[in-house]
């Protein structure tokens, strides 16, 4: 589902400001020459852009990359249908951000999207629903800190909403009990991107494969887990799990918040508390993609209010195919649910039963394969991406302050332009922290 569809399409419009010019530029190349080095933790977007640009300025860097690949939460699958899926971020939400002027400088092939929603309602297929239930329960910045079901509830929006609410804080990779109507709305408010959304004809992971990492992929060390950050002397000791020890001058962190918050790293010395406790005040739930595939196409181009899943689009939207792919867009406890069945199997059963409830038995009949991709079981990421929970406040910006001037903090969750949970709103910090440390060095 797309992130923001429903939201746009329910008449939530967040007011927002602009970001700084400065975020919207491309770094220009330097002839700096320099004996600094840096490291960067992490290559999804925010440490490859980061390390862009640092190329850029002509300094040295090295990206540590625990895993097996770059991209982070991007990723792209080619063999399971005639067109390519993202197997994670695959929306470019608005064309006013780093990765929008990315997309229209090298000439990507995107579309708007501008499918149409569908309800699942009280057991029925609806076009619309008997009440605007995001104009009733999106709130504003004076509104009280506390979830979304509660305040539905609140607002006098029955169990027969449940569904529905359950969507629209998915949206924001949240379960509708932990995520906060003010701070939604507090954040919403900036936002500056733009309010259409576009697919990629290829994938957003072509985007950045492509146009950014292939300037740096040999600057990336694969399947090296930081274990320790020693930054207690006048340079930064990085130790991995086999016992390598990396120097630097300055450090980027961008790993997810999860990983920050279940302390995988250890600190010597440790973070200040004020800062590890900003950590744990950020939300992020759990998320999973499930591509089914059909025969033919039996379903809406977007379906809303599955009690098993709250979220399904049409993949085929802005692709140049023929196969029928539905995205199964799960978040939260939705997400916990279908993941604690540990089957893809099973997975399968919950889903196309829903979908045979919905379209009486077609789901099926006319069942051809199915992709799973549990990004809340990937031990490097651990969930979807970052939302507001109740009682965040100022959390992300005590989290994305730099320690000692040696460590520096990038990545969707400390985005504070209002585009966190984003690929953009991740390059935007990338961008942003680099520069700050070309600045020092």
């Amino acid at each position: 589902m797309d992130r923001r569809k429903f939201i746009k399409q329910s008449s939530l419009a967040g007011g927002g400001v602009l970001i700084s010019s400065s975020v919207l530029s491309f770094p220009q190349k330097q002839t700096l020459s320099s004996d600094k080095k840096v490291l960067i933790i992490g290559a999804g977007a925010a440490g490859l852009y980061a390390g862009y640009t640092l190329h850029k300025q002509g300094i040295d860097f090295t990206i540590l990359e625990a895993s097996n690949r770059i991209g982070g939460r991007l990723g792209k699958r080619e063999d399971f249908a005639d067109f390519p899926i993202d197997l994670g971020a695959q929306w470019l939400h608005g064309k006013k951000s780093i990765a929008g002027k990315l997309v229209k400088k090298k000439g990507v092939a995107i579309t708007e999207d501008e499918s149409e929603l569908a309800y699942w309602f009280t057991g029925k297929m609806r076009q619309e629903l008997p009440k605007d239930v995001v104009s009733i329960v999106q709130g504003d910045r004076n509104s009280p800190d506390i979830s979304y079901r509660e305040y539905a509830k609140q607002q006098g929006l029955g169990d027969e909403y449940r569904f529905i609410v359950e969507q629209i804080a998915g949206d924001y990779g949240a379960d509708s009990n932990d995520m906060s109507v003010k701070w939604t709305a507090v954040e919403e408010y900036d936002w500056s991107s733009g309010n259409k959304d576009y697919k990629f004809e290829r994938t957003y992971f072509d985007l950045i494969n492509d146009h950014i990492t292939a300037y740096i992929e040999d600057k990336v060390l694969l399947e090296t887990i930081v274990s320790k950050i020693d930054y207690s002397d006048e340079k930064v000791v990085v130790t991995d799990k086999s016992g390598r020890e990396y120097e630097a001058d300055k450090l980027l962190i961008t790993v997810p918040i999860p990983i920050l918050q279940q302390a995988d790293i250890e600190f010597s010395p440790q973070l200040p508390k004020e800062k590890t406790d900003a950590f744990q005040k950020i939300g992020m739930g759990a998320g999973m993609k499930v591509f089914l595939k059909f025969k033919e196409k039996f379903y809406d181009e977007n379906i809303i209010g599955g009690p098993i899943c709250a979220a399904y689009a049409d993949e085929i939207v802005g692709k140049n195919g023929k196969d029928h792919v539905l995205l199964a867009f799960v978040m939260g406890k939705q997400a916990e649910y279908l993941s604690s069945l540990g089957s893809p199997a099973s997975i399968c059963r919950e889903l196309l039963a829903e979908l045979d409830d919905m379209y009486q038995g077609k789901a099926s009949a006319s069942f051809a394969g199915i992709h799973v991709e549990d990004w809340g079981q990937n031990p490097f990421i651990k969930g979807a991406y970052s939302y507001s929970k109740v009682g965040i406040g100022n959390a992300r910006n005590i989290a994305a302050q730099a320690v000692s001037d040696k460590l520096f903090f990038a990545g969707e969750a400390m985005n504070l332009n209002g585009h966190h949970a984003t690929v953009h709103g991740a390059m935007e910090t990338g961008y942003e922290q680099a520069l700050k440390i070309a600045d020092l060095l």
